[in-house]
C-alpha cells in the first residue's frame, strides 16, 4: 500500500478496521498513531466502538498539546507521545491485545520468532515492558524506555502488545507476525514440543535469498492472463481473510502456457494485491521492474515436472504449522473429504524446498498434491486456482480438527478397508 497521499484519518481507519475485523482487538480495546512531518499525532478516539468509526472520528494532537476533533484522543496516548519522544525514528504505533498475545503477557512471556524462516527478521529484536496502570505516565515510561533501546516490539505484562515502525503498513506487519507466531506456538504445544530453527538453516536461507531470475520486456497480456490474474487477486484476498495467509506469507502461482506462469510478487502486502502486481514468468525469465516470489525456482520446478500440475500454492496457516514445527505426523484419514482431497502429506525436511526444489518438485505425483515442509510451509499442487485453494483450506481445517479432536479424546482415523473403498469410488490412484 502506497501511504505517501492518504490521510492519516484514513490510514488509521483502515489499519483498525483491519485489525478488528480479524479478531485482533475488542470493540473498546487498542489504539492505532502516525506522527506527522509536522509533529501532530494522529491517533484513534478514546471511548469509540472499533466497529462503526469513520474517518472523522480520527484525533489530531497538536504538538503544543491541542486537540483537533469530535472526540478525545484515545487514553494510552501519553505512551504514543513518550515512544515518539524516546524514539524519533518511528512515525507509527499499534498497541492491541490479540487473544494469543495476551495469553503470552498474562504468563510473562515472549513468542519465539525461530519456529519459521522469515519471522525473526520482520519482528527483530522482542522486549517486555513491567506492568503498570493502563493510561499512565507511568506505563508509557516503562514502554518507552523497552523503545529507547532501539526495540521496535514490546509485549507488556498482563496487557498486550505495542509495535513501532517508520510507517503503518510496517508497524502492522510486524504486529500481525508476531500474533501469527503466538498463535503457532500455542497451537504447537498442544500436540508436542516445538522445533526451533538453527543457525545453519538461518544461513541457508540467507545463501539462498540472493538467487535472482534474468528479466525480459514484457508488454502483452491476453484475456485470458488478465482474467487468471484476476481470479488470483481474489482468491487470495480470501486466502487473507481466512487466515491461510497472512500480510507477509503466502505465494500463490499459475501455470499460462507450456512452463510460463504468473506468480505472487516478493514483499507486498498479500491483501492488497492488484492484479498488475503479479509478475510473470517465461522461458525461466521474470517480468522486468517486478521482483517474484523467493520460492520461484519451486514453482517453476513443479511446473516443469509436473504436467497435470496448473496451480500452486505455498502458505504457513497455523494449524498445520503445528505439525510443521513439531515432530507430530499429519494423517489426513479423518473424514473422507480430507482424505480425497489431500491424500498422504508426506513431511519434507527444512532444507528442500531452498537446495533440493527439482527433488522436492518431482514429489507432486497426482497421488501427493500436498506436503509439509519442516519449520517452514505447506506446499499444495492442484489442477486449477480453485482446486489448490479448497485443498489447502481443507488441509487447515482438517489440522485444526485433528487438534481440538485431541482434547477430546484418541483420534481414531478411517480404517484400511473404508480407505480402499474410498479410493475405488472416488477414481484416486
Amino acid at each position: 500500500m502506497n501511504q505517501e497521499f492518504l490521510h492519516p484519518a484514513d490510514l488509521l481507519l483502515q489499519f483498525i478496521n483491519r485489525i478488528y475485523n480479524h479478531g485482533m482487538t475488542t470493540t473498546s480495546g487498542g489504539n492505532l498513531s502516525i506522527k506527522g512531518q509536522n509533529g501532530d499525532i494522529w491517533i484513534t478516539p478514546a471511548g469509540v466502538d472499533k466497529g462503526s468509526l469513520t474517518r472523522m472520528d480520527m484525533v489530531c494532537v497538536k504538538e503544543n498539546g491541542t486537540v483537533l476533533g469530535i472526540h478525545k484522543p484515545s487514553s494510552e496516548f501519553p505512551f504514543h507521545r513518550l515512544i515518539y519522544q524516546a524514539r524519533p525514528d518511528l512515525k507509527a504505533i499499534i498497541h492491541a491485545h490479540p487473544p494469543a498475545l495476551v495469553s503470552f503477557s498474562i504468563v510473562r512471556r515472549i513468542p519465539d520468532t525461530r519456529l519459521l524462516p522469515n519471522e525473526r527478521q520482520i519482528c527483530g529484536e522482542i522486549g517486555i515492558a513491567p506492568y503498570s496502570l493502563p493510561g499512565s505516565e507511568q506505563l508509557g515510561e516503562n514502554i518507552a524506555a523497552v523503545f529507547k533501546r532501539g526495540i521496535d516490539t514490546v509485549m507488556l505484562e498482563n496487557h498486550g502488545v505495542v509495535v513501532g515502525a517508520g510507517d503503518l503498513s510496517q508497524a502492522f506487519n510486524r504486529f500481525e507476525t508476531l500474533d501469527f507466531c503466538a498463535r503457532l506456538e500455542i497451537e504447537a504445544r498442544r500436540i508436542g514440543n516445538p522445533i526451533l530453527l538453527t543457525d545453519e538453516d538461518y544461513d541457508t536461507v540467507r545463501n539462498k535469498s540472493t538467487q535472482q531470475l534474468d528479466t525480459y520486456i514484457y508488454d502483452t497480456c491476453t484475456s485470458e492472463e488478465k482474467e487468471i490474474r484476476r481470479d488470483m487477486c481474489a482468491l487470495m484476498r480470501r486466502a487473507y481473510k481466512q487466515g491461510l495467509f497472512t500480510s507477509t506469507q503466502g505465494t500463490f502461482s499459475h501455470r499460462l502456457f507450456g512452463n510460463d506462469f504468473v506468480i505472487t510478487p516478493y514483499g507486498k502486502d498479500r491483501n492488497d494485491l492488484k492484479p498488475g502486481d503479479l509478475v510473470r514468468i517465461e522461458n525461466g525469465k521474470a517480468e522486468a521492474g517486478k521482483q517474484p516470489s523467493k520460492s520461484v525456482f519451486l514453482h517453476e520446478a513443479i511446473y516443469k515436472m509436473q504436467p497435470h500440475v496448473h496451480s500452486v500454492i505455498i502458505a504457513h496457516p497455523p494449524n498445520i504449522m503445528a505439525f510443521a514445527v513439531t515432530d507430530t505426523a499429519f494423517d489426513s484419514r479423518t473424514i473422507p473429504e480430507s482424505y480425497i482431497l489431500l491424500r498422504g502429506m508426506p513431511k519434507l525436511p527444512f532444507h528442500a524446498v531452498y537446495n533440493e526444489p527439482e527433488r522436492t518438485a518431482s514429489l507432486f505425483k497426482a497421488n501427493t498434491p500436498i506436503a509439509i515442509v519442516n519449520n517452514n510451509c505447506v506446499i499444495v499442487a492442484g489442477q486449477s486456482l480453485l482446486n489448490a485453494f479448497d485443498r489447502l483450506e481443507v488441509a487447515e481445517y482438517s489440522a485444526k480438527s485433528i487438534l481440538s479432536a485431541r482434547t477430546l479424546g484418541n483420534v481414531i482415523h478411517i480404517d484400511d478397508d473404508r480407505i480402499r473403498e474410498l479410493e475405488a469410488a472416488f477414481n484416486l490412484e
